[in-house]
């Protein structure tokens, strides 16, 4: 079924996807976020009988409108890219991995479609709790989209509730309840979830400095700062929290993701963290893998060379051994289908043991060299630190900023409004780097242990990738400057119905 594939076809088809993968997120944490600043701002709104509150809350839905409309067609070509471009891997899982996309399709994607129609044009057409009710609805049915999305990607970093069938050579699902609430898609989640609203949060707080700094609507911009700096605060510490329990389950399921984003390449007990150079914590990183002082972290050659006992008391294989286990499984695949073919059942049953004793380490068999099952190590070490020291930041920014509007000085701090402001596209970056370190701390792995990158491609030409993955680029680039510049036109415009 797997054929071999040229490199450079890998390559540019990972940078076609991870090209898509990026500009799609740049948009996604912004609508998540601010769906819950306009929500709060239109609660204020139902519940004072205030205007103020309602235009308010009318200038951020412009955004996020704005936004969500981006969104949506960077999504879209997203999920047509598992088809075109990775048909194998389609092939392979797609009875899982297509399910929960499909849910997020048919139920989330069609309960923003409605509620938002209602959000953008109902005022003044439906009573208000109706109207608040929609915009509510809008920011769950985008969180919901989320929720599936996120639980398909959490399967493919730890694939649970499924069984192969080496008849169809599918993976088939046998639990969906493993599937949609495994630890891993609930960790992930809350952690990706919550890290959005820190994104539109920082972005509330930076746009209503930029008004503080022209001395325009300074009611309305300190009043969207204090209800974005709480969000983003309460965000902040939760998205800290979950980073722990993911660390946690990361170390578990995904531990050469763990080595790499330490560059830990000897591990052992009472691990120190390594915040930079020969900068280190001792024994932390041993507390955040395994909550213990002197917990056992191994790093990238004990994974390579094995030997080691794991936490359920079994001996860690090498490397080696699984790429021969894996050779097993396929060989075996390939026995039963002949026999099977040919009516030798006898035959099928002992080549069917043999590939369900190593079905396990069936993807292994199809890497070249154990060196290939260690991912970049630089990238996914800085873009860890990168997303760990970007989170305390905020953090404290969050905490400085409600100080300041509390004891109302911040319309007097310009250095404040200017770091908020800049605080902006550190957000967006801290968003990025987060990803980062989840796809490609995984590498080589399409799904975690069962299908490496190379094995689940199409198989097509290497020029058209090329073409294409050009094409998207000026598209997204186009997208995403018409974006900026048509939410540049509504920020310079301002609120409508507020006074300076």
């Amino acid at each position: 079924m797997f054929e071999n594939i040229d490199t450079s076809l890998i390559d540019w088809s990972r940078a076609q996807f991870a090209l898509t993968a990026m500009y799609h997120w740049l948009f996604v944490p912004l609508t998540l976020g601010l769906a819950v600043i306009m929500g709060l701002m239109e609660t204020f709104y139902v519940t004072t009988g205030k205007e103020f509150w309602k235009n308010t809350a009318k200038f951020w839905m412009k955004l996020f409108g704005i936004n969500f409309a981006v969104g949506v067609a960077t999504g879209l070509i997203l999920e047509f890219e598992f088809g075109t471009n990775w048909s194998n891997y389609s092939w392979f899982v797609g009875d899982i991995f297509g399910a929960p996309l499909a849910i997020e399709g048919i139920l989330a994607f069609f309960m923003e479609a409605t509620f938002i129609a209602v959000m953008f044009f109902g005022w003044n057409k439906v009573s208000k709790r109706f109207h608040l009710a929609s915009t509510w609805l809008t920011g769950l049915g985008a969180t919901i989209s989320a929720w599936w999305i996120l639980v398909a990607n959490a399967w493919m970093q730890y694939p649970v509730g499924i069984a192969f069938n080496p008849e169809t050579v599918r993976n088939e699902m046998v639990d969906f309840a493993a599937v949609a609430l495994s630890p891993m898609a609930v960790a992930k989640f809350f952690h990706t979830v919550l890290s959005s609203w820190i994104l539109g949060a920082v972005f509330v707080v930076g746009i209503s400095c930029w008004y503080l700094l022209r001395n325009r609507q300074k009611k309305f911009a300190l009043s969207s700062i204090k209800v974005a700096a709480a969000v983003g605060l309460f965000a902040s510490l939760v998205t800290a929290w979950t980073g722990d329990i993911s660390g946690v389950q990361v170390a578990k399921v995904q531990p050469m993701k763990m080595a790499a984003a330490e560059g830990l390449h000897d591990g052992g007990n009472g691990v120190p963290f390594t915040i930079a150079g020969n900068l280190k914590i001792p024994k932390m990183l041993s507390i955040l893998a395994t909550h213990e002082i002197d917990g056992y972290v191994p790093g990238i050659n004990n994974l390579l060379e094995g030997g080691y006992q794991m936490p359920d008391g079994t001996t860690a294989l090498s490397a080696e051994e699984k790429i021969k286990r894996g050779q097993t499984a396929i060989a075996a695949l390939d026995a039963f289908r002949k026999a099977h073919k040919a009516g030798d059942e006898a035959s099928a049953a002992v080549a069917r043991k043999t590939l369900d004793e190593n079905v396990k380490y069936f993807g292994y068999g199809y890497i070249k060299d154990p060196a290939h099952l260690v991912p970049n190590v630089g990238l996914t070490f800085w873009s860890f630190r990168i997303m760990v020291g970007l989170g305390g930041y905020f953090i404290l920014f969050f905490i400085i900023v409600l100080i300041v509007s509390k004891k109302e000085k911040l319309a007097d701090m310009r250095w404040l409004q200017r770091v908020a402001l800049w605080t902006i596209p550190l957000a967006y970056i801290g968003s990025q780097a987060g990803w980062v370190v989840a796809e490609v701390g995984r590498q080589p792995w399409a799904i975690q242990d069962m299908l490496p990158v190379g094995a689940a491609i199409s198989k097509l030409q290497t020029g058209s990738v090329q073409l294409t993955f050009f094409i998207f680029l000026l598209l997204f680039t186009v997208l995403l400057f018409a974006e900026i510049g048509i939410m540049l036109k509504a920020i310079k415009k301002g609120p409508e119905g507020i006074k300076n």
